[in-house]
């Protein structure tokens, strides 16, 4: 058979059975054997390459299956580029594939010929040129196998178009091995030994759950250890939802941005238990700092993340679901369960918690139309299962802050890469990933300029997302920098003439609501749930609220301001200073 018919068989031995995408020149090949198999793969026609990219990745993190998108040659496939990047950043297991120009022409600059191989070394998990139309199944079975193994991430294919249209007798595999890569799935148990003999020794421990424990599936046996050792759980964005935010141990999410219980925690804790967490500058602010008065257990399947960022007293490599499961066996056998007294470390925390969301919630009665107002009624509104992805910037920091998760996979955002852009994509892709669900893209006017063609992908393939566009007519994250850092200088973070969101909606055939008062949000969630379609609601919100609190960036954690409690105080000196 051809090459482009082999690697569609290919995918179906994969299971694939939706992919996101635009055709092109040297990628017609493949789509034309597609027309064979349509009832067998749904073949999603976006706007944007970038759309197919994050697609494939709201895909992947609804479902925990591999995402896949597909382009032509150069332009196109250099408009996958954000969307790969961002999946490598946070772990996301998208296969990414393109056309090429022929063999013959790849270095002579063909038309649309650009080095995709070259380009996405830095950004993929690994990437393959097939220039041989036998060698078709061995890469793609390679591809989803190292796309889903282990740490999970973006892998990208380069197919040109000469091994798309010759022909071959060789025979689809059952199975691959790769035999130089072994993830470590099973934990040392003399590292097991020692990190319970830590816990057990310590006055305030702190559990950190991170990307890793999403990725592995890993919510039951969190809960089981968390309950066990009775330590307070707080989370990274990228984990948001893996344990119920409603528990009495849960303290939320940790970070820039978090609440002022998880970061007074990670601030005081003497023993951090860490698992699938990578550390990153957004949760530990200056690592020196973070370090001092605590002993660090990191738990992670990629031992290159161990020790990178921060020193570990005891490193445990593994699967996150494995190691927890295999630590509340050897908690239980030193009569963890008997020893489960009042704790004034965990008193302390809720203590905090319960003040802080006093006064958050005074303040959302005393302010007008917030995006906390917002984010509040949001939670009481959706269910369990419904989903929530994000745009980037502040609107997705109150979310993270404000929206209750408690069901794993229910929250889906851009966290390392951070990428503009991100939100009505995902939405999409998770919704085709899991149609029974509500899926709501919690955006802000400047992410959602980025991708907003991709209401047209919604209205064509009948794909029902709810965009809620917090609508401030202002890049948001960056004016807040600007007010709170330089004086209210405001620099190229204006957008005062964003378009009628909801006359946007109408002119991609579909319908929307815009909402000035309080009064009006909850009937616009509530329209938007009867409809059968995509249903948009542009939300005129406050436009100089701030989310806090914040760690200025460069600081140490302790430095954090704008708290109600806690960092109430460095808050004050920052207003005195400013004025």
């Amino acid at each position: 058979m051809k090459g482009s018919k082999l690697m569609v068989e290919t995918l179906l031995k994969e299971k694939v059975d939706t992919l996101f995408g635009i055709t092109g020149g040297v990628i017609i090949p493949f789509y034309d054997s597609l027309y064979d198999y349509k009832d067998q793969i749904r073949n999603i026609l976006v706007r944007h390459e970038q759309g197919a990219a994050h697609a494939a990745e709201g895909y992947a993190r609804a479902s925990g299956k591999v995402g896949t998108c597909i382009s032509t040659s150069g332009p196109g496939a250099c408009n996958l580029v954000t969307g790969i990047a961002d999946a490598m950043m946070d772990s996301v297991p998208i296969v990414a594939i393109a056309g090429q120009v022929a063999t013959s022409l790849i270095g002579n600059d063909a038309f649309q010929e650009t080095d995709m191989i070259g380009i996405t070394i830095p950004i993929t998990k690994h990437n393959y040129q097939i220039r041989n139309t036998d060698d078709i199944p061995m890469v793609i079975r390679k591809a989803y196998k190292l796309a889903r193994e282990g740490r999970p991430g973006p892998v990208y294919i380069d197919v040109p178009k000469d091994v798309q249209t010759n022909e071959s007798n060789v025979q689809i595999p059952e199975k691959v091995d790769i035999p130089s890569y072994k993830p470590t799935l099973h934990p040392n148990p003399i590292q097991l030994k020692k990190a319970v003999k830590l816990m057990l020794e310590a006055e305030r421990p702190l559990i950190l759950a991170g990307g890793g424990t999403m990725i592995a599936n890993a919510h039951k046996e969190l809960l089981a250890f968390a309950e066990t050792l009775v330590a307070p759980v707080s989370t990274t964005t990228m984990a948001k939802g893996i344990f119920p935010e409603d528990h009495p141990l849960s303290l939320h999410v940790t970070g820039m941005h978090g609440t002022e219980a998880a970061n007074y925690a990670i601030i005081n804790t003497d023993v951090l238990i860490a698992i699938g967490c990578r550390f990153s500058d957004r949760i530990t602010g200056d690592t020196k700092s973070f370090q001092e008065g605590k002993k660090i257990i990191h738990i992670d399947i990629d031992p290159s993340e161990i020790g990178k960022n921060v020193n570990v007293e005891i490193p445990v490599v593994g699967d996150a679901r494995i190691v927890l499961s295999e630590l509340t066996k050897i908690l239980i056998s030193e009569g963890m369960k008997d020893k489960n007294k009042p704790s004034a470390w965990r008193k302390k925390l809720s203590e905090i918690m319960e003040l802080c969301e006093a006064a958050e919630d005074k303040a959302i009665a005393e302010e007008g139309l917030t995006v906390k107002f917002c984010c509040k009624e949001l939670s009481k509104f959706i269910k369990d299962t419904d989903i929530v992805t994000t745009g980037v910037g502040q609107h997705q920091m109150f979310g993270e802050h404000f929206i209750k998760r408690k069901t794993p996979r229910t929250w889906i955002t851009s966290g390392g890469a951070g990428t503009m852009g991100f939100g009505l994509p995902a939405a999409m892709g998770a919704k085709v990933a899991m149609p029974n669900a509500e899926v709501y893209d919690f955006d802000g006017d400047g992410s959602f300029q980025m991708t907003s063609q991709e209401l047209a992908t919604l209205k064509e393939h009948k794909i029902k997302v709810v965009p809620m566009i917090m609508n401030n007519n202002y890049l948001g994250m960056v004016r807040q920098w600007l007010e709170i850092f330089q004086k209210k200088r405001y620099s190229g973070v204006s957008y005062s003439s964003n378009p009628s969101f909801q006359k946007m909606a109408e002119a991609y055939h579909l319908k929307g609501m815009t909402v000035t008062k309080k009064s009006e949000f909850v009937d616009a969630l509530k329209q938007a749930k009867k409809s059968d379609e995509t249903f948009l609601i542009d939300v005129k919100v406050v436009e100089e609220e701030n989310i806090l609190p914040m760690l200025p960036p460069a600081s140490k954690l302790k430095e954090i301001i704008g708290g109600s409690v806690i960092f109430k105080q460095q808050w004050e000196d920052v207003l005195a200073a400013r004025r």
